[in-house]
C-alpha cells in the first residue's frame, strides 16, 4: 500500500479547502455503499488528491463548454474549480471539435469499479484508458506503482496523466498504445479494469491474464465483471449499476458504437422505450436483435435487471456472447 499523506497541494484557503473537501467526498462514496465489497479503497480516497488530476476540466455554460482552472488571478474561480473537482460527478477534461475525448469518471463509481476488482496485495492490475491519471493514482497507492500499468491511445493524454501522477507523487508505467490488444510486455496480470466503453472483451486481454483473474470492463451501458478461466475463456455477469464511458479509440474500436438503439418503434410505449434497463437490452443485442423483439422479451421475462445479464468469451472461436440467466439457457446473443 501506498505511503504518502493526504498533503494539502494548494497554498492558503485553498489548501485547507483541498482537505475538507475530499473528506467530505470520501464520506460521500462511503454512504452510497461503494466501498462496501472492499472497504480498503477508502484510504486510498481519503489519500490522493483528485484536483491535481483535473487542473482545468469544462462544464456545461449557457453559451456551451466553459473551462474551470486553478490558476488565474480570480479567487473566487480558483474555489469553484477546486470544489468542482471534489463533486461526486464526472468532469470532462478534454474536448476536441466538440467531442469528449477523455474524462475524470465519477468517482463513486470509481470506487465501485475498484472494489469489484477484488484485487490482494501484491496482484498486478492493467488499467485500459488512462485518461487523468487518477484511477490509476488509487491502484498505486493501494497495490504499489511497480504493479499498475495504464495503458491510452492518444499520446496527449498519457504526457498528461505521466505528468499529473508524478506531481501527485506516484509513477505506475503509463504506455501509450491500444487498450484493446493490452500491454503483453507488462504481464501477466491479476486484474483488467477498462474506463472506457468497448463493444465487446478483447481476447488480448484473456492472454494477458492469470487464470482466474478479474476482467471489469464497461459493455453497452452496464459493467460486466468476468473472471478468467484460461488464456482462452471467461465469463461473468453484469453488476447491478449502469454506467456511461467515451468509447475505446483504437484497432479495438467497433465503428458505429454500441450504444442504445435511438429508433426503437414508436409503437413500444414511450417509457418502456426511455427506461434505462430496456435500452441497457437494446444495447446488448443490437447486432442481433430487433427492438419489437426485444421488447417482447422484456416483458415476458418480467423486466429483467442488468445483475441477470452475463458475458461468455471464447477466444478460441474468435467469439463472445451475450445472455439471460444462463449461458447455456435460450437467451444468448453475439457479441460483435
Amino acid at each position: 500500500m501506498g505511503t504518502r499523506a493526504p498533503g494539502r497541494f494548494v497554498s492558503g484557503d485553498l489548501g485547507d479547502l483541498a482537505v475538507s473537501a475530499r473528506a467530505g467526498l470520501v464520506r460521500e462514496i462511503e454512504a452510497s455503499g461503494a466501498f462496501a465489497a472492499d472497504p480498503g479503497w477508502r484510504a486510498a480516497f481519503a489519500a490522493v488528491p483528485r484536483h491535481l488530476f483535473v487542473p482545468y476540466y469544462y462544464v456545461v455554460g449557457r453559451a456551451g463548454y466553459e473551462r474551470l482552472s486553478g490558476t488565474g488571478p480570480d479567487a473566487e474561480a480558483r474555489e469553484r474549480w477546486l470544489r468542482g473537482a471534489y463533486e461526486d460527478v464526472p468532469l470532462a477534461t478534454r474536448l476536441r471539435d466538440g467531442e469528449l475525448l477523455s474524462s475524470s469518471s465519477q468517482p463513486s463509481l470509481m470506487a465501485l469499479m475498484l472494489a469489484e476488482l477484488r484485487v490482494a496485495p501484491g496482484d498486478r492490475v492493467l488499467e485500459v484508458g488512462a485518461g487523468t491519471g487518477y484511477n490509476a493514482a488509487l491502484l498505486a497507492y493501494r497495490l504499489g506503482e511497480e504493479r499498475v500499468t495504464t495503458v491510452d491511445l492518444d499520446p496527449e493524454i498519457t504526457a498528461s496523466a505521466r505528468r499529473q501522477l508524478a506531481r501527485a507523487g506516484y509513477r505506475p508505467t503509463v504506455v501509450t498504445g491500444d487498450g484493446a490488444r493490452g500491454v503483453p510486455a507488462r504481464a501477466p496480470y491479476d486484474a483488467v479494469v477498462a474506463t472506457c466503453r468497448l463493444p465487446s472483451v478483447p481476447c488480448a486481454w484473456l492472454a494477458q491474464c492469470r487464470p482466474g483473474a478479474r476482467v471489469l470492463t464497461p459493455l453497452a451501458t452496464g459493467l460486466a465483471a468476468l473472471t478468467v478461466r484460461d488464456a482462452g475463456h471467461a465469463e461473468g455477469r453484469f453488476l447491478h449499476t449502469p454506467a456511461y464511458f467515451v468509447p475505446l479509440r483504437g484497432a479495438g474500436r467497433h465503428e458505429g458504437g454500441d450504444g442504445p438503439d435511438p429508433d426503437a418503434p414508436d409503437g413500444v410505449p414511450r417509457p418502456v422505450r426511455e427506461n434505462d434497463l430496456f435500452r441497457f437490452l437494446l444495447a446488448l443485442t443490437r447486432a442481433s436483435l430487433d427492438p419489437w423483439e426485444a421488447y417482447a422479451l422484456w416483458e415476458r421475462e418480467g423486466r429483467p435487471a442488468r445483475e441477470r445479464y452475463g458475458v461468455t468469451v471464447d477466444a478460441g472461436r474468435g467469439t463472445g456472447w451475450a445472455w439471460l440467466d444462463d449461458p447455456e439457457g435460450p437467451y444468448a446473443w453475439p457479441l460483435p
